[in-house]
């Protein structure tokens, strides 16, 4: 036994090996080496009990596997081959080219986040897009807080607190995380006021509450960006909305969701409802997210009627949720890329929806042609890409899959996992999948090298 104890390497000795020796150039000296002296401590113990000291590689690997799962989950960056295009766990929208080199200006060094140039005082940080937001949506105000969520909370607080909002019982909706439609009304303040039933809602439901209620301050549209109500259903459009609460004097508020300043129809998917539709309908506020099919940063965004969307800058609420200045850059790149009539051609969601299947058949059977080159067979087959992020439930794009029929692949899908960077692929029908829609063309390399990894 003093023999093998005598066989474990120092720490110093140990930290010498290359795995290590990288791991401190980005953890950092001490961190390396408190794993170190606790692996080699739990290793004597082993010896102790009669195992073997294990070869100074594998002490190292087991080492750096101690400092990796201390620390686990760190951020990193993921290559989505699953073919869900707006992914939440993967981090809903990817940036475009401007939006990333914007924000690597505005994290450089100073910016005019709160500075009015022309005059040299102070300004507001979102007066950087409330033009640019109001040109494209036909509003006459907007403002941008730090996600969807918030800025629900904010209209509801700022423009009902303490009074009824009127919403249809089929629009009682939960999304991802929990938030419930029904939670967040009662944190804001405002008096929830069901009308309608489950599947079926008539003008008629809304009209009687408002005859009978004498304090309600909104009628609400929240938009079924998650899921349908199919077979006998009824709801009121917005426009309808609209003029009802004209004829009662109730402004309506839309939290549209997903963001759509494009018509998803010319893309071969259902139609979304769009922003600038909700605006022209004479909505007082709609609400939407940044990180949607917008294809920006993560935000919350209102826009609509200066009488009701100026009075939001100003509320309390307003500073608790308001957007960071790496996210505003990002965003007014977004932007501006619908301005000039390019999102199609420079932001991702949009390019992914739209890509042509000839064009994604290419690049998988590119795919399959460099793995049969490294001894591995895959096939090219149909399959069908999805939006998602509580966008168009349901809709699905044709598209071209990789499939590898590989004997395991629950553990192949483990070890893309565990690629650097990792590669998120999905099964189905014993098959490992991968959607060349969802893969960024300069991930291909990375993608490639980390599927004959993981296979061989």
């Amino acid at each position: 036994m003093s023999n093998r104890l005598r066989q474990i390497p120092s720490v110093d000795r140990l930290l010498g090996e290359p795995a290590l020796q990288e791991r401190v150039a980005f953890y950092g000296h001490r961190l390396v080496v408190t794993a170190v002296r606790e692996t080699l401590a739990a290793v004597r113990k082993e010896v102790r009990a009669g195992a073997e000291v294990p070869p100074r590689e594998a002490l190292a690997a087991r080492a750096v596997a101690h400092l990796e799962n201390r620390l686990a989950p760190l951020f990193r960056p993921v290559i989505n081959a699953t073919g869900v295009i707006i992914h939440t766990n993967l981090g809903r929208s990817p940036l475009s080219a401007a939006a990333r080199t914007a924000v690597e200006a505005a994290a450089r060094g100073y910016s005019n986040l709160e500075y009015d140039l022309p005059e040299g005082r102070r300004g507001h940080r979102t007066d950087h897009v409330e033009r640019i937001l109001c040109e494209l949506t036909g509003a006459e105000a907007a403002l941008v807080v730090n996600n969807n969520a918030g800025a629900v909370l904010l209209a509801l607080a700022g423009l009902a607190q303490g009074r009824g909002v009127l919403i249809s019982r089929g629009q009682l909706v939960e999304i991802g995380g929990g938030f419930r439609i029904p939670d967040v009304m009662a944190r804001s303040g405002a008096r929830l006021i069901e009308v309608g039933t489950t599947n079926r809602t008539h003008r008629a439901d809304y009209e009687r509450v408002l005859q009978q209620e004498p304090d309600v301050a909104l009628i609400l549209r929240a938009h079924h960006s998650n899921f349908r109500i199919v077979g006998f259903t009824a709801e009121v459009g917005i426009a309808e909305l609209v003029d009802l609460g004209t004829t009662y004097g109730v402004p309506v508020m839309d939290d549209l969701g997903s963001g759509a300043l494009l018509d998803t129809s010319a893309f071969g998917l259902a139609h979304e409802p769009t922003v600038q539709e909700s605006v022209e309908a004479g909505a007082a506020v709609v609400c939407f997210s940044g990180d949607k099919l917008l294809g920006g940063p993560q935000a919350g965004i209102i826009v609509g009627k200066a009488e009701f969307v100026d009075p939001l800058k100003r509320h309390p609420l307003a500073r608790a949720l308001r957007i960071d200045k790496l996210c505003l850059a990002a965003l007014q790149a977004t932007l501006f890329h619908y301005l000039r009539g390019e999102a199609t051609q420079e932001i991702p969601i949009w390019r992914m929806i739209a890509a042509p299947v000839a064009e994604i058949d290419r690049r998988a059977k590119r795919w399959r042609r460099w793995l049969r080159r490294a001894g591995i067979e895959a096939t090219v087959v149909d399959g069908r890409s999805t939006v998602g992020g509580g966008s168009l439930p349901g809709e699905t794009l044709p598209t071209r899959l990789l499939a590898l029929p590989v004997s395991d692949p629950d553990g192949v899908a483990t070890a893309l996992r565990a690629a650097n960077p990792p590669v998120v692929a999905r099964i189905e029908d014993d098959q490992l999948l991968l959607d060349p829609r969802t893969v960024l063309p300069e991930e291909e390399k990375a993608l490639l090298r980390a599927l004959q990894e993981a296979i061989t």
